[in-house]
């Protein structure tokens, strides 16, 4: 899942979404610095992305892409899922999606001083552009997936892979939604497993 999908899925807990944002800007004992509800976040963030990884309706998106983009297919997917989620948006959560986002950029930057590097740095862009609201629109998948080409080592193709969701637009959609009521049911256990261990 990509960054819409992280937010949404720490719900209302503020701490607990600033480490599910910046899961992938942490690495190896930089865990250490942050506070237990943060850490917390970032945990969340990779069990999110371990269950999406080995999950069987995932890997029939992927499966899709696999022959032209082979191991770009798991981003493609993550960000393909957050476009359907944006697109989707009042059917999982009662406030505007455009409002979400702003609210959501607000209370990141409120924590701006604790940011990973990484984060610090793309952050600006990303309220700039408003990346979690334009996720709704096909054009906004396709400079998200281009933006990610031009900084990725070697030739990712990922720039054309609008093309294949447009293609097979009723299958991801189908295949998101289903995979997404799981995803939440998942979630909605780690995070009642994790408050049983604080208390």
């Amino acid at each position: 899942m990509n960054f819409l999908a992280h937010i949404y899925l720490s719900g209302n807990n503020e701490k607990l979404m600033i480490g599910n944002f910046i899961g992938d800007f942490v690495k190896g004992n930089q865990l250490n610095d942050f506070e237990l509800e943060i850490k917390q976040g970032i945990h969340l963030h990779r069990a999110i992305d371990e269950y999406t990884d080995q999950h069987p309706i995932v890997s029939q998106s992927k499966d899709r892409l696999r022959a032209k983009y082979r191991h770009y297919s798991g981003v493609i997917t993550d960000v393909f899922y957050d476009h359907f989620l944006a697109k989707n948006w009042d059917v999982y959560h009662p406030k505007p999606l455009l409002e979400f986002t702003l609210d959501t950029y607000k209370k990141i930057q409120g924590y701006s001083e604790i940011l990973p590097k990484g984060a610090r740095y793309m952050l600006p862009y990303m309220i700039e552009n408003n990346w979690l609201y334009n996720y709704s629109k096909v054009e906004g998948i396709n400079k998200a997936l281009s933006g990610m080409a031009n900084r990725t080592k070697f030739h990712s193709k990922m720039e054309q892979a609008v093309e294949d969701l447009k293609i097979n637009y009723e299958a991801f959609d189908k295949e998101f939604n289903l995979f997404f009521v799981e995803l939440k049911a998942f979630v909605s256990n780690w995070i009642a497993v994790e408050k049983d261990k604080i208390s």
